[in-house]
């Protein structure tokens, strides 16, 4: 899990081009979406285009994006849990 935060953690800067944020910035547990990152609803349709294309994992409602962006920890729980990816 924990290789997964990191590659998320970089995934994340380079899709929504942070420039001034380090990838080791986005604490694991830290609000996602509102946060002091500033993402947004654009942001973070951006990432569920990055989730599906790199992990093959839907999110597929609103419901559904609140929980799982809620943090760092909670995205990478839920693309662990849902992907044939990678090892469980």
């Amino acid at each position: 899990m924990e290789k997964l935060i990191k590659e998320l953690q970089i995934k994340i800067v380079d899709v929504l081009n942070l420039p001034d944020v380090q990838p080791e910035e986005i604490k694991r547990d830290e609000q996602l979406v509102g946060g002091k990152l500033g993402i947004d609803s654009i942001d973070v349709l951006e990432m569920v285009i990055m989730i599906e294309k790199d992990y093959g994992v839907k999110i597929d409602s609103r419901e559904l994006g609140v929980k799982v962006f809620a943090s760092l920890k909670t995205l990478a729980e839920y693309i662990h849990a849902n992907t044939s990816e990678l090892p469980h």
